[in-house]
């Protein structure tokens, strides 16, 4: 049997890896209790980065191949094309997260369908082709996931 898939896009670029990890876990659980696998970028790197102290590059790390430009485009590529769902977190951005804004393209490009979690107003990502490309729109984790559940197909 495959398993649902959602695949946990966000900013990733100057927050800290515990700030990137953090929301990506706690959905992920609360996912599982319903048999949809969540799906972070971070997943296979989590061993490396997490003795990263300093805010995450955006340019990547290039000594490492999963780490490396190249590598986090290969690979988030994939996830996101073969995910049955996008969960998008923009809660509190201060900036743009370009690779997240590429990563609503993949996705709407093959039709997955988005679920973006923003604030009313205020966010650097409220944008007309953003808003447009997601077919939903909620202001919190919890309302994301409880959508999420309700159109997961058995």
């Amino acid at each position: 049997m495959n398993k649902f898939k959602v695949y946990l896009a966000g900013p990733i670029a100057g927050l800290l890896f515990e700030d990137c990890i953090r929301w990506r876990n706690k959905v992920k659980k609360e996912l599982k209790k319903h048999g949809i696998t969540g799906i972070s970028p971070l997943d296979p790197e989590s061993i490396r980065l997490k003795k990263e102290t300093r805010p995450m590059n955006a340019l990547g790390y290039p000594k490492d191949p999963l780490s490396s430009s190249k590598g986090i485009t290969a690979k988030d590529r994939w996830y996101c094309t073969r995910a049955d769902m996008l969960l998008v977190n923009f809660l509190g951005a201060k900036q743009v997260s370009l690779g997240t804004v590429i990563e609503i393209g993949w996705a709407d490009a093959h039709r997955i369908p988005i679920v973006m979690v923003m604030e009313p107003t205020g966010n650097p990502h409220d944008h007309a082709m953003i808003n447009e490309c997601a077919g939903f729109r909620v202001t919190s984790l919890e309302e994301a996931v409880k959508l999420i559940k309700s159109m997961m197909v058995h």
